[in-house]
């Protein structure tokens, strides 16, 4: 006589037909499967190439090493990326995106006043790309054909619409809509300048009034936009010389010279900083 096949309870039923049973959850389809798998590998890529990033440098970020790094064949990696330029956007976007995170977490803990927190960018800027000189050099330093070679292989501050930019430009707005600031006459821009800067302002008015503030275009005139691009240029170009050493004189104080020259911009432009 057959014995009945006791369950896990010992009840005599079979397996899965008891009222208590436990239902196993439904299998992945092969397309969930693959997604789900695709998803993990690309985190893996980015994170490996972070890795590589920040321990070697630029350079050293290139689809053969992160192949390696993963155990896995270099064409492997075209399924997710068309070329290393590809993974260097993405990458760099990654990094800008970390930038504006930590920077906007610092100025919203600051009293609701633009310039204060302008100079707090620029500040954190500052100390970012020193003690993150390789993601500094990826993505402020590399010039278009270098470390990669399309067209957003240099992220300054012509990507405004980006997260840093955002950030930046927010604060900016801030200081245009409730400071009298010195600004330039038209007539003292450069007439060479004058075609890049109107297409440019147009592009910084859109972000700023993005951001929830209301600035006119009136407010944003071509010697405004003249002033904030040689405010950028400034601050980058200091920040760049102290992370590659590039002084022409030994410094005993970088945070002295620094803070000097963010008065200066201040005062040229009719704030103080307090």
């Amino acid at each position: 006589m057959t014995k009945p096949i006791r369950s896990a309870n010992g009840d005599g039923e079979q397996p899965g037909t008891g009222p208590d049973e436990v239902r196993q959850p439904p299998r992945r389809t092969r397309r969930e499967g693959r997604s789900r798998e695709r998803a993990a590998t690309d985190h893996d890529i980015k994170r490996t190439a972070r890795k590589l990033l920040m321990e070697r440098g630029p350079d050293a970020v290139t689809l053969r090493a992160i192949a390696r790094e993963l155990g896995i064949t270099a064409p492997a990696l075209y399924r997710y990326y068309g070329s290393r330029d590809d993974l260097i956007e993405h990458l760099r976007l990654d990094v800008i995106s970390d930038l504006a995170g930590e920077l906007s977490a610092e100025v919203a803990e600051l009293q609701e006043d633009g310039a204060l927190q302008l100079f707090a960018i620029c500040k954190g800027f500052r100390r970012w790309a020193l003690t993150h000189t390789r993601e500094f050099t990826l993505v402020f330093a590399s010039p278009t054909g270098g470390v990669g070679s399309a067209a957003g292989s240099v992220a300054t501050l012509n990507r405004v619409a980006e997260p840093f930019g955002r950030i930046f430009l927010s604060a900016a707005g801030e200081v245009l809509a409730k400071h009298d600031l010195a600004i330039p006459s038209a007539d003292l821009v450069p007439p060479e300048l004058r075609d890049d800067l109107a297409t440019y302002r147009g592009e910084l008015l859109a972000v700023i009034n993005e951001s929830g503030l209301n600035i006119s275009a009136d407010k944003l005139e071509l010697g405004t936009t003249y002033l904030m691009i040689q405010f950028w240029a400034r601050l980058y170009g200091h920040v760049t010389l102290e992370v590659f050493g590039n002084y022409p004189i030994q410094v005993s104080n970088p945070d002295a010279l620094f803070d000097a020259m963010l008065a200066d911009l201040a005062r040229e432009i009719g704030l103080a900083l307090t």
